[in-house]
């Protein structure tokens, strides 16, 4: 009976101590937490005036009418307000926020600690980050947070966040970082930390905390129109400094630029290039003149490193080219007919490369002749579709024109231009014709070809072979 008693009593401690254990990582409050950094979270209200054109009757003048120009359409002005929050980072008063928050505005106001209004002027935005700098028109002094190391975040570890939700400003709510580097196609650089502290419409710009009160991200986006479910999204702190530094310095970003379209590396990618696994960032067309250009990378590479960082995935490159000082030269390892080779590249600026806002445009459907082995219609190339779409001059290459329902490339369009095949220009109908059917033959598991799409965007995909 002693023994069993014993053993009962190490049991039922063992189970208090782990309990007591996990239980200390628990905060009881964030009441002096919230106390503390509320000062430094600030309500954004903007107004902005917009031009519209209006009828001035309650009737529509008939087609041909005299009248119809002279009155219809008459400019009306009337103003709009947007609500947001945000957050102080010195002394001085300037403030960081959403670009969303305060894009096209006309006047920005900013309410510190939920009592006082001042005038903002901007510092500096930029969309692609979706990030924004103010300056409060004070001559007073204000209360700073500071940013903390937002890679030193774990899934499962405790935040705050305050803002300014649907106007109801000093907000605070709590949660825990749910995941990391998310990709949800908002913006150009996506890393971002995903939490269920609840963020709803006018948190955007706001601060998310750590326990110490650090800054490590600003909440940007939910999932969901209707409010809150739990899944929220944040810019890391550490992607967000590189670019408030440069905003507050040039009042613009500065960012790298290699010169590429890139995609990612799928199985069958992989395969067909002989790459040992599915990694890296696989160039799909190089822009002329560009620093990768002169740096001798070519369509088909496959981008393994860059200035000493691995490239697991195609992701990762964007962000780190684009936080890498303009005018460096970097090592690239890329890899090319089964090899890896090691290129020198000088960086270009992002912001004023002729590529940077470049756009195709589609063209007009044709039909022509079947290509058996892929189950797809297609048409020769010509000149005017190369002018129309503002292709390079020597493009060559096949029109798609009709995609059977069980073909192996369904997921294309209509209008796609397929360019090459097994790494090999496609310059006649019977070119591509004969390169499927001699994968075939060979019994390839994959079909790597080359397209644009229409978008006029370069595209390697490899074709799963029945």
């Amino acid at each position: 009976m002693k023994k069993f008693f014993l053993k009962y009593c190490i049991i039922v401690v063992s189970l208090f101590a782990v309990s007591s254990s996990n239980s200390s990582e628990i905060p009881g409050s964030f009441a002096d937490l919230a106390e503390r950094l509320m000062p430094s979270v600030v309500n954004i209200s903007t107004s902005t005036t917009i031009t519209t054109k209006s009828n001035p009757f309650p009737f529509q003048f008939p087609p041909g009418s005299p009248f119809k120009d002279m009155f219809e359409g008459l400019p009306q002005e009337r103003k709009t307000s947007a609500l947001g929050s945000g957050f102080i980072i010195s002394k001085d008063g300037m403030v960081i926020t959403n670009n969303h928050v305060i894009k096209g505005a006309d006047d920005i106001f900013v309410k510190v600690n939920g009592n006082k209004d001042y005038k903002a002027k901007l510092i500096g935005a930029d969309p692609l980050s979706d990030i924004a700098v103010l300056k409060i028109e004070s001559e007073e002094t204000f209360e700073p947070v500071k940013f903390g190391n937002s890679d030193d975040a774990r899934i499962g570890d405790w935040v705050i966040a305050i803002g300014n939700p649907f106007g109801l400003g000093g907000t605070v709510t709590s949660g825990i970082v749910s995941a990391r580097n998310r990709s949800i196609g908002l913006s150009r650089y996506e890393d971002y930390i995903q939490t269920d502290a609840s963020i709803n419409q006018g948190n955007s710009g706001g601060p998310l905390f750590n326990l110490q009160g650090d800054v490590i991200g600003i909440n940007t986006a939910i999932l969901g129109q209707s409010g809150s479910i739990g899944i929220g999204f944040a810019i890391p702190a550490n992607s967000a400094e590189k670019v408030i530094k440069q905003l507050i310095q040039f009042g613009e970003t500065k960012r790298g630029w290699l010169g590429v379209r890139i995609q990612i590396v799928t199985n069958e990618i992989a395969d067909s290039l002989k790459l040992d696994r599915a990694r890296g960032a696989l160039v799909a067309s190089v822009a002329s003149g560009s620093p990768s250009d002169k740096g001798g990378i070519k369509d088909g590479d496959v981008i393994l490193e860059f200035d000493g960082k691995v490239i697991n995935e195609m992701k990762e490159l964007p962000k780190i080219v684009a936080e890498t000082e303009v005018g460096k030269k970097v090592k690239v390892k890329i890899w090319r007919n089964k090899k890896e080779f090691n290129k020198e590249i000088l960086l270009g600026r992002l912001e004023t490369s002729e590529d940077f806002l470049a756009q195709g445009k589609p063209t007009e459907e044709k039909k022509d002749t079947e290509i058996e082995g892929l189950k797809i219609k297609v048409r020769l190339l010509n000149k005017d579709d190369i002018q129309q779409r503002g292709l390079p001059s020597k493009t060559s290459g096949v029109v798609i024109t009709d995609i059977m329902q069980d073909s192996p490339v369904n997921y294309l369009k209509v209008n796609n231009i397929i360019i090459e095949a097994q790494e090999k220009k496609i310059k006649t109908i019977g070119d591509l014709d004969n390169l499927v059917k001699i994968a075939k033959r060979k019994k390839d598991k994959t079909l790597l070809i080359a397209i644009y799409n229409n978008q006029n965007q370069k595209r390697y995909i490899g074709v799963k072979l029945e």
